[in-house]
C-alpha cells in the first residue's frame, strides 16, 4: 500500500493512495495523531475507518513522517562508486581508512531538516557555498528492537520512503563529525509518499536523481556495499530502534562533488528523485539572498 501525510483546510491527515494515484482515502484520526504522519499507523492492529475520498491535486501534501521523533539514522559511502568518487573529492574525512568501508558510516540529520516535496531547500551563502544532494532509499521502522539479527531484519520494517540528504559539503569536510553539514535547516526533502514493504524489491529498485531535467543519478537499490538487514542490525547492535525511526540508505554515485569541477546546488535548481514504486521528490533550491529578496518586494 501507498500512503501519505497532508494538510487539509490546515488540517493535518492520513490517508492511502488509490491505484491510480489520483485520490487518497482519508482515515479518521485525532488530529494529535494525524500529525505524526505515517507513524501513526505503524503499530495499528487495523486501519483506521475511511472518513472520504478526496483528490491528490486537492491537498497540500507534507512529509511522510513529517518531524521525525528521533534523529534520521544515515548510512555514508554506501555504494562502491560514490564511495571513490567521495574519496577522491577531499572532503571525506574517513578517507584515510580507505575508499570503501570496512563497516557501516552511520552518522544522523536532526529531524528539523525534514521538508515536503515541493517545499523549497534554502541556501545560505554565507554559511555554506558547497550545497550537494544525495538520493535515497529510506527505511521506516515498524518494530523495534535491539540486538536485531539481519536474518530478522526485515521484519521490523514497516515501509520505505525517499530522501534527499542535502549536503554542505565544505562544512562536511570542515569538521571530523558531519552532523553540522548534513543538519541544515531544509536538507532533509522526504516523500512524497511512503510505501509499505511489501510494495518494492529493495534487491532490485532504480533510483534516479535530476537537477534540472538532466540526470545525475542513477543506480539500483541491489547495490548498496551493505544491505539494510546489514545496516539494521549494526545499529540496533547497542542502540534501541523503535517504530517510527527513518534511516537514510546512502547514495549512489552522481553527486555534485563528483564532477571536476564540482556541480553544487544554486539558486533555482529544481532537484528531482525518482525510487521506482514509491513516487518523485522535487524540491527547488532558493537563496537566502533571493527569499529575502522576494520578501522585500512583498
Amino acid at each position: 500500500m501507498k500512503f501519505a501525510s497532508f494538510t487539509k483546510n490546515g488540517r493535518p491527515s492520513v490517508g492511502v493512495i488509490s491505484e491510480d494515484g489520483e485520490r487518497i482515502a482519508v482515515y479518521d484520526l485525532p488530529e494529535n495523531e494525524a500529525s505524526r504522519g505515517v507513524a501513526a499507523l505503524i503499530e495499528r492492529d487495523t486501519m483506521p475507518a475511511v472518513l472520504e475520498e478526496v483528490s491528490v491535486s486537492s491537498v497540500a501534501l507534507t512529509a511522510p513522517i513529517p518531524r521525525p521523533a528521533r534523529n534520521i539514522f544515515c548510512v555514508g559511502k554506501n555504494y562502491f562508486e560514490h564511495a571513490h568518487e567521495f574519496s577522491k573529492s577531499g572532503f571525506d574525512s574517513s578517507a584515510a581508512a580507505g575508499a570503501v568501508p570496512k563497516n557501516p558510516i552511520i552518522f544522523s540529520k536532526v529531524p528539523e531538516t525534514v521538508i515536503a516535496a515541493g517545499d523549497d531547500i534554502r541556501i545560505d551563502p554565507e554559511v555554506s557555498e558547497a550545497v550537494d544532494y544525495e538520493a535515497e532509499l529510506a527505511v521506516i521502522i515498524g518494530k523495534g528492537g535491539r540486538g536485531i539479527a539481519p536474518e530478522n531484519a526485515l521484519d521490523h520494517v514497516w515501509g520505505y520512503t525517499i530522501v534527499n540528504d542535502i549536503t554542505a559539503r565544505d562544512l562536511q569536510g570542515r569538521y571530523s563529525q558531519w552532523l553540522i553539514g548534513k543538519s541544515q535547516d531544509t536538507f532533509c526533502p522526504m516523500g512524497p509518499y511512503a510505501v509499505t514493504r511489501d510494495e518494492i524489491d529493495i534487491a532490485d529498485t532504480a533510483i534516479r536523481c535530476f537537477v534540472n531535467d538532466e540526470l545525475r543519478q542513477e543506480s539500483n537499490t541491489g547495490l548498496l556495499i551493505f544491505d539494510v538487514p546489514t545496516i539494521i542490525a549494526t545499529i540496533s547492535a547497542g542502540v534501541t530502534l523503535q517504530p517510527g525511526d527513518v534511516i537514510a540508505t546512502g547514495t549512489p554515485a552522481g553527486v555534485g562533488i563528483g564532477f571536476d569541477p564540482p556541480r553544487y546546488l544554486k539558486d533555482g535548481d529544481a532537484v528531482r528523485v525518482e525510487i521506482d514504486g514509491i513516487g518523485t521528490l522535487t524540491n527547488r533550491c532558493v537563496s537566502n539572498h533571493a527569499r529575502q529578496a522576494k520578501a522585500a518586494a512583498g
